[in-house]
């Protein structure tokens, strides 16, 4: 395995692995005996970054969420894990009620609720101090300096380490750390989007932007990235969620676009050129990017995990990258 930093605070600056392990679905649809022996062996081979949510994961019975933190929670204390781990949740997008979404009913990010969010996820994942904690989703009907207290608040008293932004505009993330540098208070240092080789369309109307999808690493967040170099991306759902190796898992329709066909067959050359997966392709194309960039991928076997881990040994050559740069 290897290791990058994230955060700049000596104090709450941590050293993670390069390929961090996605829960989203452990506990629910991913049972709790395949969770187990894929954290125990994503352990085994020194990976130490695990990410969840305090709503995952609402959508599969209809409930709150909490399912993931809990299993982690129960992960822990039975492999005895400690502070060797280092566990990323977020808050803001939990349903205020069961039979409600993110969309319709969110907990939000007010100071009383980070508060109370948070505390019930250390709750869960039996942790005195959350690692890394991100606002999830927007709220814009919170004044911004509310919510940066909120999360400095946490900060300060030690509930919480290194701070993160997740499906937000790149102007909001940008007025949230400027507010927090006036006010002399801690900002977001890692910021989760979706990324990938193929880029989706973003004019497309979602259930959280009526302008087109904010969620995703659009050009205008890899330039702020790229300006910006304290910053760590987290890029979920990197191999989008298993299209590249899998007939049956069809592109989403936003892929469905000129820039498309020419980016897969770049990745296909160089998975030939290296004896690869496409997978692996994908992953090692992130982890040698010019800016800091951790995927994140969840995985609902140890044998997708293996695949994975092997692509934090694959080294791209300078013209390999650039063809996948490139094509469009």
């Amino acid at each position: 395995m290897k290791y990058r930093s994230i955060g700049a605070d000596p104090n709450s600056r941590r050293e993670v692995s390069v390929l961090a392990l996605g829960a989203m679905l452990f506990g629910s649809v991913t049972d709790e005996k395949t969770s187990f022996a894929v954290l125990d062996r994503y352990a085994e081979a020194g990976g130490n970054f695990v990410d969840t949510s305090d709503n995952y994961a609402f959508w599969t019975d209809g409930g709150q969420g909490g399912q993931s933190e809990e299993l982690l929670g129960r992960w822990r204390r039975s492999r005895g894990v400690g502070d060797e781990m280092v566990f990323a949740t977020k808050l803001g997008a939990r349903p205020l009620a069961p039979g409600t979404g993110y969309t319709d009913n969110p907990e939000g990010l007010s100071a009383r609720t980070i508060r109370e969010a948070s505390e019930r996820s250390r709750e869960r994942l039996g942790l005195d101090r959350i690692d890394l904690l991100y606002a999830h989703i927007e709220d814009r009907t919170v004044d911004i300096r509310e919510t940066v207290e909120g999360f400095g608040a946490l900060v300060a008293e030690g509930a919480v380490g290194l701070l993160g932004a997740s499906n937000h505009a790149v102007w909001r993330v940008e007025r949230a750390r400027a507010v927090a540098a006036a006010a002399g208070l801690p900002g977001y240092e890692v910021l989760q989007y979706q990324h990938s080789l193929l880029r989706p369309r973003t004019d497309i109307p979602d259930e959280l932007f009526r302008d087109g999808g904010l969620g995703g690493a659009t050009g205008e967040l890899l330039n702020y990235l790229r300006a910006e170099p304290a910053l760590t991306l987290v890029a979920y759902s990197p191999l989008l969620r298993g299209a590249y190796g899998r007939a049956d898992k069809p592109l989403p329709a936003d892929y469905d676009h000129p820039g498309t066909p020419p980016r897969l067959a770049a990745l296909r050359a160089v998975a030939r050129e290296t004896g690869a997966s496409p997978n692996q392709v994908v992953l090692a194309w992130q982890l040698g990017a010019d800016f800091p960039v951790i995927p994140l991928v969840g995985m609902s076997s140890v044998a997708q995990l293996e695949e994975n881990l092997a692509a934090v040994d694959l080294e791209l050559t300078p013209e390999q990258r650039e063809r996948l740069d490139r094509a469009h």
